[in-house]
């Protein structure tokens, strides 16, 4: 009644060329995704001129990629607080990733960064923000 399935299979369980290409545990993706964060608020934390602070971040961005960060100097003009508020977020997000990967040096930076920004703008400014 049916004739027999004399072709392949296109739906394969396992892919034979898997073991080919590198894949990443997942610390190491942690790693990438704490080093991206905390790039992203070196460059905040550049615009707004902390240099100490800017130093800090980079060193843990270099310990994370195993080479110095890339940096600019350049500004995109926006608003001081509005900065503030960005690298808020930003330290935020690094606390959270740092935490997950139980980096305490990390953790204890992002949650010093947070506190700064929000001194720096007052409790009230970052009520609301996503």
């Amino acid at each position: 009644m049916y004739e027999p399935i004399r072709s392949k299979s296109v739906h394969q369980m396992a892919d034979p060329d898997q073991g080919q290409f590198p894949h990443r545990s997942r610390e190491e993706e942690l790693d990438i995704q704490l080093a991206g964060h905390l790039a992203a608020l070196l460059a905040v934390t550049d615009e707004l001129g902390d240099d100490a602070a800017a130093e800090r971040i980079a060193q843990q961005v270099a310990r994370l990629r195993g080479a110095p960060p890339a940096r600019h100097a350049g500004l995109t003009g926006a608003d001081t607080s509005a900065l503030h508020r960005r690298a808020h977020a930003l330290a935020g997000r690094a606390l959270v990733v740092a935490a997950s990967r139980a980096d305490t040096a990390v953790a204890i930076l992002a949650a010093e960064r947070m506190d700064a920004h929000t001194a720096a703008l007052g409790d009230s400014s970052l009520v609301g923000t996503p």
